[in-house]
């Protein structure tokens, strides 16, 4: 296994790992727990990891992370045509209805 990077936050880090899975990219998240720790330990240390199982998938993975960083950030809510469910805006499949 290979530290493929660090995430903002648990959110991202479990966004991204399905975006890697996506492309056939095996990906554990560690330190899902140890933001709990901050003030014992370093916020730097406390943040979500994201590891590559297969060292050899090391490079594409960093692909899709630099396309994921670089994606714009929408703060605003769309409504689904099919359920009428609002989703964040960065959403592309409702979380309600798929």
């Amino acid at each position: 296994m290979t530290r493929l990077c660090k995430a903002a936050s648990l959110p991202d880090a479990h966004i991204l790992r399905g975006l890697l899975e996506q492309e056939g990219i095996e990906v554990h998240v560690f330190n899902e727990n140890a933001q709990s720790g901050v003030g014992q330990l370093p916020v730097t240390e406390a943040l979500p990891e994201r590891w590559v199982e297969e060292e050899s998938d090391w490079q594409q993975a960093r692909e899709v992370v630099r396309r994921f960083e670089a994606s714009p950030r929408i703060d605003t809510t769309l409504r689904c045509g099919a359920c009428g469910e609002d989703n964040p805006g960065n959403f592309q499949v409702c979380w309600n209805c798929g």
